[in-house]
């Protein structure tokens, strides 16, 4: 019988549990994860079974750690999620946030774009620190999304997608999540990837600005291509700006939409 024990294969006997498992092939091992989830001691381990032994506080070797956190996404949900292309546009609130839900969730390949830089006032809401003021966005994210999950290949883009440049850098990304906080740019991102990108799905995100009910964001497919997280109306302003909480909770919905299109899922 085979078993992937932290990425390697390997031949078990039988009526094997993972405790046993444990004690043979990592005795000092703190946490046992079979097929994504942590399991007990006394539990029987079966032909093909990807068991993962962790020792907290002790960083794995490069092969054991991809290994670890594929047995948390699930086998065969990992394997989808890592030949996944995502192309993030705008790397602000939402933009920083989706594409760190997407790397941890080891989406393999993103395409990170914005012109900007970060400052102070970035820091209420989005994913950086102190220390990359100044930076160029898609530095500073490329350089956190390798810190959460090295395994991501990650392209970047520091310019201002217009109508000109939109088809020729977002081709061969089948999935374009949409990240702006101009009304505009959303606007002439969304209308240029459906009439000039065929088959590229977009995931837009509208309303999420201030401190009401996160149960107003919700995730709707508003054409065949097209969809739109968010409540739809709370547009920051005067007195209700936008708040680390909201926009993460839609940042969540984009990000999720994302996976459930890698994944062959659509919403109604």
């Amino acid at each position: 019988m085979k078993l992937i024990v932290n990425g390697k294969s390997v031949d078990f006997p039988g009526n094997l549990s993972v405790g046993e498992a444990r004690a043979r092939y990592k005795p000092d091992a703190d946490l046992c994860i079979v097929n994504g989830f942590p399991t007990p001691d006394g539990q029987a381990l079966r032909d093909g079974d990807v068991l993962s032994l962790i020792v907290k506080g002790r960083a794995p070797s490069a092969e054991e750690c991809e290994a670890l956190l594929v047995s948390r996404h699930t086998p065969g949900v990992h394997a989808k999620l890592k030949a996944g292309r995502v192309a993030v546009c705008g790397l602000g609130g939402l933009g920083s946030s989706i594409a760190m839900h997407l790397a941890r969730c080891g989406v393999g390949n993103l395409l990170l774009i914005d012109y900007d830089v970060v400052e102070p006032s970035n820091l209420n809401r989005q994913q950086y620190f102190v220390s990359q003021i100044g930076m160029r966005k898609t530095d500073a994210l490329r350089q956190l999304v390798g810190m959460a999950n090295p395994y991501v290949q990650v392209q970047t883009q520091a310019v201002r997608l217009d109508a000109d440049n939109i088809p020729a850098l977002l081709a061969g990304w089948n999935i374009v999540v949409e990240a702006f906080d101009d009304a505009a740019c959303k606007a002439e991102l969304v209308q240029t990837c459906l009439e000039r990108l065929p088959g590229t799905r977009v995931v837009s995100g509208s309303g999420m600005a201030g401190y009401g009910s996160a149960n107003a964001i919700e995730s709707k497919r508003v054409f065949q291509n097209l969809y739109v997280c968010g409540d739809g109306t709370s547009a920051a302003r005067p007195g209700q700006g936008l708040m680390a909480p909201r926009v993460a909770v839609c940042a969540g919905h984009q990000a999720n939409l994302a996976l459930r299109l890698l994944l062959g899922l659509e919403e109604p």
